[in-house]
């Protein structure tokens, strides 16, 4: 009989994860910093999250490929990834132009393929029962990685944009190095799979792996591209309300960070719900928000911000429970692959939304556009209603 998971297991995991996470919104807490220096267009939102997105499917389809983390030590790897992608991250403060910056941003997604879905595969492999409430917590890490440089931006003041980039790159590397001498590899983690690339395709026959993965892939076509454009709509919003002075960094780094609270609720209630239903109800109110931002424009700020808040509550709860039943539907001995595997996939589509959202804005630069990532929660809900619990 296996003892029992020590406790300071998932606070260490959770630690780590929220360090490591915290690289991949750093480019973006300094987009206005880097428009202004380098003399990029407004369009560089865009591009410098699509980089980042684009290093990640990159390099969680070579980790799913190779099976990385199911055939080699998932602490170790998270603690090389932790450093390369702390050092990945340092290169935006040498950059001096367009493409030197993306090829930074795109290493730093890279890495990440080693920090996010292996910090997920080092806690299924600790936790036989109450996997959703672990990844609940692990999520939130992300959430508040992610929007943790927003919150260096505000309280940097006036000190200069690299403070962000050296602050997450020492964040990375302590996370890394803190789970790596406190945590070893779990009790449950699954005989080593060989080497098989076709792996990956093996685990789509499972039809609940289907319908968790679809789903999944619903909620990624609205989940980055929100994130990504909070701070646009918020300075939207301070310029067509008379006299709004919201501060775009703290308010971005609360609308984002408040998922982190609704991911450890979620997670919480998975032990009674089920995962299933904690995803459901998620991807309705947040599809519902979607649905009502551009009719409620001509409102009070505050009934704006109200919607903006609920938003980021309701975003990404689902999220972890998604990736709970895809772990619950892997073959155990390539649960890594595949999670890396929808997590890849799930990055490619938030390429294509945030560039539709993108090029949308340029151009019409009105609140209906966010309309466009409504399909996602509704495919999504399409998709998990046809998962079935065994």
């Amino acid at each position: 009989m296996r003892s029992a998971t020590p406790k300071h297991v998932l606070p260490v995991i959770v630690i780590a994860q929220f360090a490591g996470t915290s690289l991949w919104f750093a480019g973006n807490a300094v987009v206005p910093d880097l428009i202004r220096e380098l003399g990029l267009l407004e369009a560089f939102i865009g591009f410098i999250t699509m980089a980042v997105q684009a290093g990640f499917i990159t390099g969680t389809l070579l980790f799913a490929a190779l099976s990385v983390a199911d055939r080699f030590s998932p602490v170790k790897v998270f603690l090389l990834c932790s450093v390369l992608g702390a050092a990945a991250n340092l290169l935006t403060i040498w950059s001096d132009n367009f493409t030197e910056v993306m090829f930074a941003r795109l290493f730093t997604g890279f890495f990440l393929a080693g920090i996010y879905p292996v910090g997920m595969k080092i806690a299924s492999d600790w936790h036989k029962e109450g996997l959703g409430k672990a990844l609940g917590y692990l999520v939130g890490a992300l959430v508040l990685g992610t929007a943790f440089p927003h919150l260096l931006k505000y309280l940097g003041g006036d000190l200069p944009w690299r403070f962000v980039m050296i602050s997450t790159s020492l964040i990375s590397l302590s996370g890394g190095v803190l789970l790596y001498f406190t945590v070893n590899d779990g009790p449950y983690k699954g005989k080593a799979g060989v080497f098989k690339p076709s792996a990956m395709f093996r685990l789509f026959r499972d039809p609940n792996f289907r319908s968790a993965a679809f789903g999944y892939f619903g909620h990624m076509w609205e989940l980055y591209t929100f994130w990504a454009f909070v701070p646009v709509i918020l300075a939207y919003l301070n310029s067509v309300h008379t006299g709004s002075e919201l501060n775009v960094s703290l308010f971005s780094f609360l609308i984002i960070g408040i998922g982190a609270l609704s991911c450890a609720i979620g997670g919480h209630l998975s032990l009674k719900k089920g995962s299933k239903k904690v995803a459901l109800s998620s991807l309705m109110i947040s599809g519902g928000c979607c649905l009502l931002l551009p009719l409620i424009s001509g409102l009070p700020l505050i009934m704006i911000l109200l919607l903006l808040f609920l938003w980021g509550i309701t975003v990404i709860p689902d999220s972890p429970q998604f990736s709970t039943l895809v772990a619950k539907s892997s073959d155990p001995s390539y649960v890594a692959t595949g999670l890396t595997i929808v997590n890849s996939i799930g990055f490619a589509i938030t390429i294509i939304s945030i560039q539709l959202i993108n090029f949308s804005w340029l151009y019409f630069e009105n609140l209906m556009v966010f309309w466009l990532i409504l399909p996602g929660p509704i495919l999504g809900l399409l998709s998990i209603r046809k998962y079935q619990n065994r």
